[in-house]
């Protein structure tokens, strides 16, 4: 990282904290798909809001200058930074009323930089990075293609990590432009007072933030099918890069949820090192283990399963799922066609839909009993309500092995109506375990570095493959 520049401060700043930042590598065309999203969101969204974008050089901005006039129009103010080009203050955009240009030095670190930072009363969003320098690339050699283009970072929908770098953003314009920096002080402080506070935040934002992440997986599939690179290695590479990030976009959403709800903020982590214990038990396949993983991290999705795909409306309403061990058809509202998307994540996207099923037949959406309910849903479905029934006696003065039992004794009154009388079994063995000294690992995903990418064949009939790669972001 580059001494002096934004990202660079960042990371010093949070080194030694409690939540280091996980930055990884990502492709040009991977960025270029996450900010047309983001800024293109700008224009469905009445928030006004504050924008502060760095373009490394004058003509990345002039390329983008047309849809800057549009953004512009929706925003209350645009601060845009860049190493000065022929025509970068020239252009009409420029001299809209509420349009900054900052011209950096040309040594500069902010001007080896791309970041778009957005500040708006109803969600906060930003893509921050730093190119690649020539000997960051080694020994393959900087890049023939411009897509094949590398930049360090990371990207975030976390509010209080959007107010810093917009904070520190504000104060690298100031030494160029004081007057500017005074100005932006104000927009930010003015949206930082209509956002509510932490233990609000899951019921304004989040709403709106389930189409911003709908939007970013689209446009992530549309790079990823307008690429024409002929090279198959080079082309693969790409695809996971996209790949990975479209799976990003859900774990940060649901990431938010979990620090939203300050009563029950490790419920997505808690339910899933239940529930792999639960798999272990049951003696389920390494890529069932890993399916169910994931429909844990993801189970409380419920606002983005409200949010219409804004490229890939749903022709019906009913859904042929054929994706695990038996065909279902079951009644869905469009909006729950969000994970569906990916084809990588429609076996999750089942899981998850199927959760609130009831052993007896008399539950949603499918009305399904019994076996045909997907094995991970009701999984799935008992370790949510153990793990929040838990969570909820914690406040009382109950001992842990008191607050174990109550919470199974409250779950087995359920039994054989909402929940598998099997899988109810095999969570009094795990609480009789916990109850002698077992330990469950808790760990969440640290959604900022690479990533486990989920198997193409994950939702087929055919066997699963257990290898899952990691690759930069």
């Amino acid at each position: 990282m580059l001494e002096g520049s934004i990202i660079q401060q960042l990371e010093t700043a949070h080194r030694h904290s409690s939540r280091p930042i996980h930055f990884g590598v990502y492709y040009k065309n991977t960025l270029v798909s996450l900010c047309h999203a983001l800024e293109d969101h700008i224009l469905t969204d009445d928030g006004q809001p504050l924008v502060i974008t760095a373009f490394q050089q004058g003509k990345w901005y002039l390329q983008e200058a047309n849809r800057y006039a549009d953004i512009a129009q929706r925003s209350r103010e645009i601060a845009i930074m860049a190493a000065p080009d022929a025509g970068f203050g020239q252009h009409p955009t420029s001299l809209l009323p509420n349009v900054d240009l900052v011209a950096l030095d040309s040594g500069d670190p902010v001007a080896q930089e791309w970041h778009l930072i957005i500040l708006s009363p109803s969600y906060t969003a930003m893509v921050l990075c730093q190119e690649l320098s020539a000997a960051d690339y080694g020994s393959a050699g900087l890049p023939t293609s411009d897509l094949e283009r590398k930049f360090y970072g990371l990207w975030t929908f976390e509010p209080e990590l959007v107010q810093e770098t917009a904070e520190l953003a504000i104060a690298h314009i100031q030494a160029y432009n004081p007057e500017l920096a005074n100005k932006l002080t104000a927009h930010q402080q003015a949206i930082k007072n209509t956002l509510p506070d932490r233990g609000r935040f899951a019921i304004a934002p989040l709403a709106n933030l389930s189409a911003v992440v709908s939007r970013v997986v689209d446009y992530l599939q549309l790079g990823q099918e307008n690429l024409a690179i002929p090279a198959a290695q080079r082309q693969l590479a790409l695809d996971r890069n996209l790949v990975s990030n479209e799976i990003q976009a859900f774990l940060r959403m649901a990431q938010l949820m979990d620090l939203a709800d300050i009563k029950n903020p490790m419920a997505s982590a808690e339910v899933v090192a239940i529930s792999e214990t639960i798999g272990q038990l049951l003696d389920l396949p390494a890529w069932q283990t890993k399916r169910l993983r994931l429909a844990g991290l993801l189970h409380r999705i419920d606002p983005l399963q409200q949010a219409e795909s804004v490229l890939t409306p749903g022709t019906s309403t009913r859904y042929q799922e054929d994706v695990l061990s038996c065909p279902l058809t079951c009644p869905l509202v469009p909006g729950a066609q969000a994970l569906r998307t990916m084809p990588r994540l429609r076996a999750v996207a089942q899981i998850i839909t199927h959760q609130t099923e009831w052993w007896d037949g008399t539950g949603e959406p499918a009305g399904l009993a019994g076996d045909e309910i997907p094995l991970e849903s009701r999984i799935l479905a008992l370790v949510a309500d153990f793990q929040r029934r838990v969570n909820q006696h914690k406040s009382t003065d109950k001992s842990q092995e008191q607050i174990l039992i109550q919470a199974l004794e409250e779950c087995r009154q359920q039994q054989s109506t909402r929940f598998d009388p099997k899988l109810v079994d095999t969570l009094t063995l795990l609480v009789m375990g916990l109850q002698q000294g077992l330990e469950l690992p808790v760990t969440t995903p640290k959604v900022s570095s690479g990533i486990w990418l989920l198997n193409s064949r994950w939702d087929s009939h055919s066997k699963i493959s257990e290898e899952i790669g990691t690759y930069p972001q």
